[in-house]
């Protein structure tokens, strides 16, 4: 390692074998914790590069534990978080949407490291099940359409790395890693990015795939669509600028989608909005990000796909979705 940090601080980059091979050496327990927080202090202050992304991404996806959902077409929402928001758990309230229109959703989540509330506080507080085992999963995914991937639970390698993220409780290269490592790998992503320059780094290595994948930046430094801006969607095929008018309602504020000072705080406004309760700018933002997800999945208008989200929403469907997925978890 020390070799390896005395070529990062000459701000010498990595090919992507070097990357790789560092973070394996990372999981098995090589390295001291403080060796390793310097070396995730290093991509903090100088831009990651494709090729070390690439191999990061590797090094996860070889480590982890996997599941098959025997050939299902899946979906993941997911952003990688980082943003500095704070909004309410967006991502993770469209997966029910998503996941109550009928498209079979393996949600990626973790732990809340440099905002207050990640998706799995927030499940976990609504009495969800975290499990790796795939008969769980499988009946998950049978019956309410979504499986929810804890992160820990499919990267045991990472455990080394936990504390000290935690402790730093700063964005590091593991929240631009998070949506390029669901253990289940989906077919269909939805990601959400903190930057354009993290965008463009996505969109390569995504090419490189056979992902169907839409790929978000919001302008007001979102990882999600937040109707306060436009927002910068890039797909297999396009490039675009979605804004408030593209669904046909109003922008919102900063302050409509603020979630909380607690997870507590969070949770509740997660489940009022599956309720059917949330405010207009909370349902909305919901539905955008649902709909980009839906005309990822299918050939249907976003606008088209918005309206369907709503009716969703409003109608009780998501909700169900998360009671029969507590429903498993007590069973």
């Amino acid at each position: 390692m020390k070799y390896i940090l005395n070529r990062l601080i000459q701000q010498e980059q990595l090919s992507k074998d070097e990357a790789k091979e560092a973070l394996l050496q990372i999981s098995n327990g090589d390295f001291s914790d403080l060796q390793i927080a310097s070396f995730l202090t290093v991509f903090m202050m100088r831009s990651i590069s494709v090729e070390e992304l690439e191999g990061f991404r590797d090094a996860l996806l070889e480590l982890c534990i996997p599941v098959d959902f025997q050939g299902e077409t899946l979906m993941d929402l997911c952003g990688t978080g980082g943003d500095g928001q704070n909004t309410f758990n967006v991502s993770t309230a469209a997966s029910f949407v998503v996941a109550a229109m009928d498209v079979k959703v393996a949600k990626h989540g973790n732990y809340g490291v440099s905002s207050v509330s990640g998706s799995s506080n927030v499940l976990e507080a609504m009495g969800i099940k975290f499990s790796n085992e795939q008969g769980f999963l499988d009946s998950c995914m049978e019956k309410a359409n979504i499986a929810i991937l804890h992160a820990p639970l499919f990267h045991p390698a990472m455990k080394n790395v936990a504390p000290i993220r935690q402790s730093l409780a700063l964005k590091t290269f593991f929240n631009m890693l998070g949506p390029m490592v669901n253990p289940a790998r989906p077919d269909l992503q939805l990601v959400g990015v903190y930057d354009l320059e993290l965008l463009r780094k996505y969109q390569y290595l995504y090419q490189k795939t056979s992902k169907t994948y839409c790929i978000l930046h919001d302008l007001n430094q979102y990882d999600e669509i937040s109707l306060t801006a436009k927002t910068k969607c890039v797909t297999n095929s396009k490039e675009i600028f979605l804004s408030a008018e593209d669904f046909g309602v109003l922008p919102v504020s900063k302050e409509e989608i603020y979630g909380g000072d607690t997870v507590k705080a969070a949770a509740d406004i997660f489940y009022q909005i599956l309720s059917g309760k949330g405010t207009v700018a909370q349902n909305h933002v919901v539905c955008a990000n649902a709909a980009a997800a839906i005309s990822t999945a299918e050939p249907v208008a976003i606008s088209d796909a918005f309206i369907e989200a709503k009716a969703i929403l409003e109608g009780g469907k998501a909700l169900e979705v998360l009671n029969q997925l507590k429903t498993i978890s007590q069973s």
